[in-house]
């Protein structure tokens, strides 16, 4: 990454949640057939006619089984490990649509079509590099905007808030590693969602820095220091990660790790969030939501199961 950053040399690349596996590669050797993406600086031209009507099954896990899991976490919360812990599941999905079909159809901020082995669409930023500056964009708080005052609820929800404080605190710490002079530029903005099934909104926050000297020309320095992304992880995040890794009962894979482009002089990325995955020929849809003190079991589930759609409408 900082080779081709240092001879700005266009290239897209991607690196998984525990930082074990990765691809950088130039755009003019990218393959457009196996991989296909979608970002603000390379808007990709949907089709517009649906082959047929989507249909759209899942069965997220027992509550009870996510209730133990919930209450792990929430022990260690209380124990003084974490303050923040962003509790991922793992949902079979039935779709009669293909994983080109929805990426091709799918309207995100950011979506990729990784050599028919997985889709996502992610509506958060993780980090952009321009002109010497290093921007983020931490994403906490999901209410469902048909609510009446749902934006007054979300934002007067006391857990919420917490969270989102955590979150942007953590950030802007990991920000000060690689960066100077950081602080918060916008806090807790809205943004709306369209899904295939109704509309959500969710709460960011824009946090940005002036890169040190030493990182100017150094991104995979930049992603080595802040991955795994605070957001889907945790604070503080050593010991977050390790609750993780003993809670969840699978391997997270790309999901939640990053992508993004470089155009020769900026660069930008995102969080594989909203994930929808092929594994011997089945299909598993992975989402996740942060917990902390403060938290309720019956929300956080619910949370999860508002999580899993595609952006089609």
């Amino acid at each position: 990454m900082n080779e081709y950053f240092e001879q700005n040399i266009p290239y897209f690349f991607i690196v998984d949640y525990d930082k074990k596996l990765g691809e950088i590669i130039p755009l003019n050797h990218l393959d457009r057939t196996e991989i296909l993406f979608s970002s603000p600086n390379f808007p990709f031209k949907n089709a517009t006619q649906f082959p047929k009507e989507l249909t759209w099954k899942f069965n997220v896990e027992p509550f009870s089984i996510y209730e133990k899991k919930f209450q792990h976490v929430k022990n260690e919360i209380l124990k003084g490990n974490s303050y923040l812990v962003n509790l991922c599941c793992k949902t079979p999905v039935e779709t009669n649509y293909s994983l080109e079909e929805i990426f091709q159809l799918g309207n995100s901020k950011y979506k990729l079509l990784w050599k028919d082995q997985f889709v996502h669409f992610s509506p958060e930023p993780f980090i952009k590099i321009q002109e010497g500056k290093i921007h983020t964009f931490p994403m906490k708080g999901t209410i469902d905007a048909t609510v009446p005052h749902a934006k007054e609820i979300l934002l007067n929800d006391r857990k919420e808030l917490t969270e989102h404080n955590i979150i942007t605190d953590l950030m802007r710490n990991d920000l000060s590693m690689v960066a100077d002079d950081v602080f918060v530029e916008n806090f807790r903005y809205f943004e709306k969602i369209q899904t295939n099934t109704k509309a959500v909104y969710q709460t960011s926050s824009h946090i940005v820095g002036t890169l040190k000297s030493e990182y100017k020309n150094s991104p995979g320095n930049i992603f080595d220091k802040l991955l795994p992304a605070g957001s889907i992880s945790g604070a503080p995040k050593p010991k977050t990660l390790k609750i993780i890794k003993d809670v969840e009962q699978f391997e997270r894979g790309f999901y939640t790790g990053v992508w993004g482009v470089f155009d020769g002089k900026n660069l930008d990325s995102c969080v594989i969030i909203r994930m929808l995955e092929k594994e011997n020929e089945n299909l598993y849809f992975k989402s996740g939501g942060g917990i902390t003190a403060m938290s309720d079991a019956r929300k956080e589930y619910q949370e999860i199961s508002q999580k899993i759609y595609v952006p089609i409408y």
